[in-house]
């Protein structure tokens, strides 16, 4: 019986520790998540002094919130002086947002001298965007002067894509002059990937001379990757390069 009684103490004794453990484990949890301003914070499992400091902390990350902007601002909790600061920071953000055209830019938040600023950005950032081929670009804000300006500079831009064989290049606008620029530059780049054996080569755009041309740049590849030892080296083409060469030799 005796027996019986011990055992039954120190069961009880080793359940009330573990409670006592787990509830000190639930208490700590709790802190850090007030600690880090986590919903689950629940604030009545706190000590006096852990709920002041607590306190004092979630107000400044809230006050932090509403002078960055990064996360929910409750202005409510401000007083006079900051919310006039959070209000400061606003318009800071949001002029600095609209004069360099990074961020939401709210112009209501702007005085009429700041509107007028940004105005006169948000011309020269069209004209730009217009004169670069960019978008967004509005047409219809430019003067006569920049409308043609900018038609020029979409005439360059389109005959520079067709020289260098962009498929933005429209040949349809350009002129007779533009058309054989482009096609002297297509068909000398075409040339090259031949002679090169990279990039596209359209034999089909070559002379007779060229071709030839062509071929005996690609024997002579071949030979260099041959001693080499390159696996691209056909050995059956070095019998055509011997033959080509025995044939241009004088006879004795």
């Amino acid at each position: 019986m005796r027996r019986s009684v011990v055992i039954l103490v120190l069961a009880a004794a080793l359940a009330s520790a573990a409670f006592g453990q787990s509830k000190d484990a639930d208490k700590k949890e709790n802190l850090g998540d007030c600690l880090l301003g986590f919903s689950d914070c629940n604030p009545s499992l706190l000590a006096k002094d852990q709920a002041l400091q607590i306190k004092a902390l979630d107000k400044d990350r809230n006050l932090w919130n509403c002078l960055t902007g990064y996360d929910i601002c409750d202005r409510s909790r401000l007083s006079a002086a900051e919310a006039k600061e959070a209000a400061d920071a606003d318009h800071n953000r949001s002029l600095l947002a609209c004069e360099t055209l990074i961020g939401i830019c709210d112009k209501s938040l702007l005085t009429p001298e700041e509107k007028d600023t940004v105005a006169k950005i948000d011309k020269h950032q069209n004209l730009l965007n217009c004169e670069t081929g960019n978008d967004p670009c509005d047409r219809s804000s430019l003067t006569a002067a920049e409308a043609e300006d900018v038609k020029k500079f979409d005439q360059q831009r389109n005959l520079l894509a067709c020289e260098v064989g962009q498929s933005i290049c429209d040949n349809s606008r350009l002129t007779a002059e533009d058309k054989q620029e482009a096609l002297k530059a297509n068909h000398d780049r075409n040339l090259l990937a031949c002679k090169i054996g990279e990039g596209y080569c359209d034999d089909g755009l070559l002379s007779p001379a060229e071709a030839k041309e062509v071929a005996a740049a690609a024997q002579q590849r071949n030979v260099i990757a041959c001693e080499a030892g390159e696996v691209s080296c056909d050995r059956s083409l070095l019998n055509a390069v011997k033959t080509s060469m025995n044939n241009g030799k004088p006879s004795s």
